[in-house]
């Protein structure tokens, strides 16, 4: 069998910055064990799998190298970016998945693209997981959580930028992952973060559209504000526009081709 297969920087207007995605388009879902070890063979932080089913509607399901992901931001971008080139006349397209319902992707100006996903606000944390406090360099004192991950708000830049990890120990807190945010001190950006997987992909995650979910209603409430621009401050890095609708997100982006190939199983 040959499958082909898309490798799209998201995030980011130029190769070797944002986010990697794998995107391999299939008429029918294959084996689960296979395309876990596609995703496993690829080793990028996920691969998407997507089936059409209807003209501008696609079932999508998300891997890491080591499991299925309930939701992934930058491989829905990859995707739509990978459907938009095929279908140059589509302006939009919507998304089918199991775990957060329909997403939609429209076709922005400047070659972004605005993908509608679900409100995940995190919630206070009141008593602090010991696993959390070991396994972050900087004693965690303002924590939050949703159904992905635990949210630590840092005061400044410097504890972002400098956080160290024990993943041994931060991977206890599975199923959750760790995000560790603060304001920017800069003008570019509202927001900037830093996310954490050793749970679920790995090590750190270049550009995680998934967590915006949860970070861009933090931050509107604690900034007053529903437009945001946001840093996710990896060693690639990546820029993500968001806008905050009620209980909707959406989240802006760019992306760009990296690699075509064909997969042989």
């Amino acid at each position: 069998m040959k499958l082909e297969i898309d490798v799209v920087d998201a995030f980011t207007d130029s190769v070797f910055s944002g986010n990697p995605a794998a995107v391999v388009i299939i008429k029918e879902w294959l084996p689960d064990e296979v395309m876990q070890n596609i995703a496993t063979e690829n080793n990028l932080s996920e691969t998407a799998f997507i089936v059409r089913i209807e003209h501008n509607v696609y079932a999508i399901r998300w891997f890491s190298p080591i499991t299925e992901i309930s939701f992934c931001g930058h491989a829905t971008l990859a995707s739509a970016f990978v459907v938009f080139k095929r279908d140059p006349n589509l302006d939009s397209l919507c998304f089918v998945t199991s775990k957060v319902g329909e997403l939609t992707v429209v076709k922005g100006e400047n070659e972004f693209f605005e993908m509608n996903f679900p409100n995940t606000m995190p919630q206070i944390v009141n008593e602090i997981p010991e696993a959390l406090i070991a396994g972050l360099s900087i004693p965690p004192s303002e924590v939050y959580k949703n159904s992905q991950a635990y949210f630590v708000v840092y005061g400044d830049e410097s504890e972002v930028l400098s956080v160290e990890r024990d993943n041994a120990i931060l991977a206890e807190l599975k199923p959750l992952d760790i995000v560790v945010t603060c304001k920017s001190e800069t003008n570019k950006y509202d927001f900037i973060s830093r996310y954490f997987w050793p749970a679920n992909g790995g090590d750190e995650d270049p550009v995680t559209g998934s967590i915006h979910t949860g970070l861009v209603p933090l931050w509107a409430t604690r900034l007053n504000k529903t437009k945001l621009i946001a840093y996710q401050a990896s060693s690639r890095g990546g820029i993500l526009q968001c806008e905050l609708h009620g209980d909707r997100v959406s989240i802006s982006g760019k992306a760009v081709q990296y690699l075509e190939g064909i997969i042989y199983i």
